[in-house]
């Protein structure tokens, strides 16, 4: 069986996306998706997307980590099925329903409400979300937000200063986090402006993360440090976030872009389904 994919990215962070709303796709498992994203020996990505049909919404989007794990959310991703499938739409996801629109030379993404409590993040014992009394070495009060997925985040005085290479994995397997956590390092620079890097869970480092900027922003616009609409610089773009005061929604607004088009067999990685 010959399957057909597209290659994109959102600011740099990479998907691989198998189309199964027509056509019947092989059953993925996590080694699959694993020898799929693997750089070297196969196509490459930091997410494999599989987009199948839906009773819920126009169509569903599952999202494999490169380590071959399956995760609720990823906002690069949704930008990039949003230019993929050319017209609004609501998209489900292990997340939730997520509604996409074209918007200028982007995509924009309501990514529904964030989540606040302990259980909801989920941490494994209850304390305060905003400020969390724990650190890890020159880390430590960060804010917990999930939306769709966990994410940690820490204010900086300066984000790339900081080893996220060295901390990212230790603090993505804390026991504290029972479904690990994403990491965010986030320095302010503007009411209207945030510097962020982020270890990715299951993936590491990563040139862009759009739930980490939508987390990001919401803990800053928590912790009053900016407004509710704010530019996002990661290392690949920048992303636009507004937290609606009307609904609490987050809508993320940023690009996508096709790099290309190829095929493979499953026998080419060496791994079955």
């Amino acid at each position: 069986m010959r399957v057909p994919f597209t290659k994109m990215h959102g600011l740099g962070n990479d998907f691989v996306v198998l189309d199964g709303r027509a056509q019947a796709l092989p059953v993925m498992s996590g080694a699959l998706a694993s020898a799929i994203a693997d750089r070297h020996l196969g196509i490459g990505c930091d997410q494999l997307i599989l987009l199948e049909p839906s009773d819920a919404a126009d169509f569903r989007m599952r999202i494999f980590n490169a380590d071959g794990g399956e995760v609720e959310a990823c906002g690069n991703a949704t930008r990039a099925v949003g230019l993929l499938h050319g017209a609004s739409a609501r998209v489900e996801t292990l997340g939730g329903l997520l509604s996409i629109a074209p918007e200028g030379d982007g995509i924009a993404v309501d990514m529904g409400s964030p989540r606040f409590d302990w259980n909801a993040i989920p941490l494994a014992y209850p304390m305060d979300t905003l400020t969390m009394p724990v650190g890890w070495d020159e880390l430590g009060d960060p804010a917990a937000v999930n939306v769709g997925n966990p994410h940690a985040i820490f204010f900086v005085d300066d984000a790339d200063a900081v080893d996220l290479e060295r901390l990212g994995p230790t603090i993505e397997h804390d026991p504290l986090f029972p479904e690990r956590v994403n990491v965010n390092l986030a320095t302010v620079t503007a009411r209207d402006a945030i510097r962020l890097r982020v270890w990715e869970r299951g993936a590491g480092l990563t040139r862009a993360c759009g739930t980490g900027a939508c987390a990001t922003a919401v803990a800053a616009i928590r912790r009053g440090l900016t407004d509710r609409r704010v530019a996002v610089a990661l290392p690949g773009g920048v992303l636009t976030i507004e937290w609606r005061e009307t609904d609490g929604h987050i809508i993320m607004t940023g690009p996508a872009a096709i790099s290309f088009h190829g095929s493979f067999e499953t026998d080419d990685f060496g791994v079955h389904a």
